[in-house]
């Protein structure tokens, strides 16, 4: 497995590109908008990460619920062959 140094994603964005994009996103957005992007940017993934784990929750308790309901049923009598 490769690793990549702290701070390095796989896309292979450098330092430099890095502060080109916060640059770019400074100028776009200005000074006092950053904070405010920021803190929706932190909400948004909160909430996302709020549904993953109540979207695992319900189907493992799902998978349990089908996994109880057919151990607790009988099993079919099977007759063997008539002579």
């Amino acid at each position: 497995m490769m690793m990549l140094p702290l701070g390095f994603s796989p896309f292979n964005i450098g330092p430099t590109e890095l502060i080109v994009v916060l640059v770019i996103v400074l100028i776009l957005f200005g000074g006092k908008k950053l904070p405010d992007l920021a803190r929706s940017l932190g909400r948004s993934l909160g909430e996302f990460k709020k549904g993953k784990e109540e979207g695992e929750r319900l189907t493992s308790e799902k998978v349990k619920e089908i996994v109880d309901d057919i151990k607790s049923e009988e099993p079919e009598k099977v007759e063997g062959p008539k002579a």
